[in-house]
């Protein structure tokens, strides 16, 4: 148990403190390049990792209900492995996806209430709508938003190719390309590495295949 709360607390902490560093740092859609292929790049999405979003506000609490429930059966699973001694190469990265899915979890349950600005849900015109610059840490339910109405914080920005094609090439001139372009975060990358890592040693995590 200790192992993983070490693993969860540490990927939080570097998860947290990145996002308040962005939060009240950057204005929304500001971007500075930090060395080449790598910019850190503010941006606010409502849903899932990666800026994919589904629903409006409906698709939001279905989101974090989701989470909710997926944290508390990964509690379950933890207790129930623990007490099987399962091996590291299925609990490691098992935490490190745990982490983000509380990480995100955060964000969209009480950013909207710790923040004076941010993107939130207009219901009169049924989108998303960025509000406000460099935003500022407020007492706790006097935000710019309500329980559940955050929205996740993205940063971390590798556009390993960024190129306007010139206007005189054929067919493809005047566009720009541009790969990475998703923006994530510290969990969402806690996330993704830890179902790597299963997927690599997925014959040593579940020897005997996946057993609740």
């Amino acid at each position: 148990m200790k192992k993983i709360a070490l693993i969860t607390i540490i990927i939080l902490l570097i998860d947290q403190i990145s996002k308040f560093y962005i939060k009240t740092n950057f204005s929304l859609g500001e971007s500075v390049s930090v060395l080449p292929g790598f910019k850190l790049t503010f941006v606010e999405n409502p849903g899932m990792a990666y800026g994919f979003h589904f629903g409006g506000l409906l698709g939001k609490y279905i989101l974090v209900i989701i989470r909710i429930f997926l944290i508390g059966g990964m509690v379950y699973l933890f207790s129930k492995w623990l007490k099987e001694g399962t091996n590291n190469y299925l609990l490691i990265p098992m935490s490190m996806i745990f982490a983000g899915a509380i990480g995100n979890l955060i964000d969209g349950m009480f950013y909207g209430m710790i923040f004076d600005s941010g993107t939130f849900y207009d219901e009169s015109i049924g989108r998303w709508i960025e509000y406000g610059g460099v935003s500022k840490v407020v007492p706790f339910g006097q935000g710019y938003s309500t329980f559940m109405k955050g929205c996740v914080v993205d940063m971390l920005h590798f556009p390993l190719v960024d190129w306007n094609v010139p206007e005189s090439w054929p067919l493809i001139g005047g566009k720009h390309i541009e790969f990475f372009k998703y923006i994530f975060n510290v969990a969402d990358s806690a996330i993704t590495a830890g179902a790597a890592l299963l997927l690599i040693f997925r014959k040593k995590a579940l020897p005997n295949g996946l057993d609740f």
